[in-house]
Order: C-alpha cells, then structure tokens, then sequence
C-alpha cells in the first residue's frame, strides 16, 4: 500500500491527493466523486499523509497504513454512522493494541471513511516504498562506478 500522496487536512473532509505546490501552498485534489482542486496554505492548514499519521497503542503508536491493510484482509467495514459499540469492536479486530480510552468512536469512523474512499483506488494495491527500494534506485541513479 503506498499512500504518501493522500493527505488529510486538518478542518476539511475527506481525503486529498497532493498533487502540486505554488506560491500559495500545496495544491490538492478531493477524492469524492466532484475531485474539486483548491490550495491549501499550511500557515493556517495543518496536513499529513496518510503514510504519517499513527493511532494511540497501548505500547507504540500504531501506523495507519498497517491498520488500513488489516481492513483490506478483513475485506469488509461496518458503516462509518454504526454505533460506537459496533465500531470499537471492529476495530478491536483491525487494532488490537490501540487505546481505546484515546481513540475516539469518532476517530474509528474516520478512519473507517477514509478506507471505503481509499479501498478502490489503485495506490491502495501497490507495495509500500521501503528503504531498501529507496537505496535500490539511488544506486540505478548513479549508475555503477
């Protein structure tokens, strides 16, 4: 799952693809069904990629993506407006470790929308880049010496 281009902005619905920058911020394109374009300045906006952003563990912090990819398995969500029992137990099953006195029904059906947006997109399907992958094309860069 590589998802480092969708970001979530802080105060706006939904996902966005970053998909530029100018002199007024990052440009970004919203992953519903209109795919509006607007600016995002980040002295006022706060945003994070969907590759950063982690959830409350009991021990570490949990990674979105990894939790996002246990959805994938599980293969099915109960909707986002279910009630805060049905969503904690879900999530129990994507998130075993998560705190679940710091992760809020609200987060759960964020976190569930965000994955009925992402599920059909076909980021969603590709590998993670690793360091290795990174290491591996700086070497194809520089070409052998």
């Amino acid at each position: 799952m590589n998802l480092k281009a969708l970001v979530s902005v802080t105060g706006k619905p939904g996902l966005f693809k970053l998909i530029g920058q100018n002199k007024g911020g990052f440009i970004l394109e919203s992953l519903d069904e209109q795919k509006k374009k607007s600016v995002v300045n980040l002295a006022t906006n706060k945003m994070a990629t969907l590759e950063d952003i982690t959830v409350y563990g009991l021990g570490e912090d949990l990674k979105l993506v990894d939790i996002l990819e246990r959805m994938k398995e599980k293969g099915t969500t109960p909707d986002p407006k279910s009630d805060g029992k049905t969503l904690r137990n879900f999530f129990r099953d994507v998130a075993p470790d998560h705190d679940e006195e710091r992760v809020y029904s609200s987060d759960i059906k964020k976190i569930i929308s965000w994955y009925n947006i992402i599920k059909e997109l076909p980021l969603f399907d590709e590998d993670r880049p690793t360091s290795a992958d990174a290491d591996t094309t700086a070497t194809q860069k520089t070409g052998d010496d």
